[in-house]
């Protein structure tokens, strides 16, 4: 089946042909056993653990419910506005440009609505890629299988990743949290691990309207996450990354209510854009880590 004869399928039914092909990368959350079968729309270890799909062509790989502060359905569809319109595109830009030229399978760590995903198969449509966004958010999940992009998303668990040893070619990570344990489990050799973390600056303009100069989270470092991932991999290649985005009122909006920043402050929204903020500072680093063995 071809790739414009599968995107004709319904959302369960691409899922279920994916699964069919892909059942190799995926474990089992509750035993660690291999996937063995598919059998209607359900995805069977070998011991038996049955996963359903979903209408939406989803799956629950994840021993228990969690409650996430994120589990908002407003937030979600905030920040896809936002993405859409590009905040992250510059530093997408940089992992694409970085992705071996071959087809690949890689997941999206904390992929939230999907868009920086799309973004990637979109820029990669050359390639037969496969390629998985998880989240711990069920409200993302169920928006991130709006995308048009031909993605597999699934409830995952970030500490027990449910994919097999060794067959993962690249995860992305963006300003979501690591398990380096398990992405050395699940990472193939010669795998590459993109891992974006913020920048002193990152809207910075957004959060000085959020905070005042006495308040801790008047100003931000990243010295602490960064140590830890060059003390777990010091052949890190550490990549800056900084540009200007510019917003309307409506993209103004839209950021405030998907970035945490907003979580805490004793600002009254309806002031926060008393004056127009008219562009924020995106300032990250990309780092990149390669594995050889």
């Amino acid at each position: 089946m071809n790739t414009n004869q599968t995107k004709l399928l319904k959302k369960i039914d691409q899922a279920k042909v994916f699964l069919t092909h892909n059942r190799n990368l995926f474990k089992c959350p509750y035993c660690g056993a291999k996937m063995a079968a598919i059998e209607d729309y359900s995805l069977i270890c070998a011991q038996g653990h049955q996963f359903d799909l979903s209408k939406k062509g989803t799956l629950f790989l994840i021993k228990h419910g969690v409650k996430s502060d994120y589990d908002q359905k407003e937030l979600w569809q905030a920040r896809r506005h936002v993405l859409q319109h590009g905040l992250f595109d510059g530093v997408l830009e940089q992992i694409i440009h970085r992705m071996p030229q071959r087809n690949l399978t890689y997941i999206d760590v904390g992929c939230g609505e999907g868009t920086p995903l799309a973004r990637i198969r979109e820029q990669r449509r050359q390639f037969n890629d496969q390629a998985i966004g998880f989240d711990i958010s069920k409200d993302a999940i169920n928006l991130a299988t709006q995308q048009t992009a031909n993605s597999f998303f699934c409830i995952a668990d970030l500490a027990a990743l449910p994919f097999a040893d060794r067959q993962i070619d690249v995860i992305i990570d963006i300003l979501s949290p690591s398990s380096y344990r398990e992405f050395d489990r699940v990472l193939a050799q010669n795998g590459i691990l993109f891992k974006v973390i913020p920048n002193a600056e990152y809207l910075i303009e957004l959060r000085h309207r959020l905070y005042r100069p006495n308040d801790p989270k008047y100003s931000y470092h990243n010295d602490d996450v960064l140590n830890r991932v060059l003390e777990q991999y010091p052949q890190t290649e550490v990549v800056p990354v900084k540009y200007q985005f510019e917003l309307t009122p409506t993209l103004a909006t839209n950021l405030l209510k998907m970035t945490p920043l907003q979580w805490g402050t004793q600002a009254d929204p309806a002031n926060v854009f008393k004056t127009p903020l008219e562009h924020v500072t995106v300032d990250m680093s990309l780092l990149i880590v390669r594995k050889n063995s």
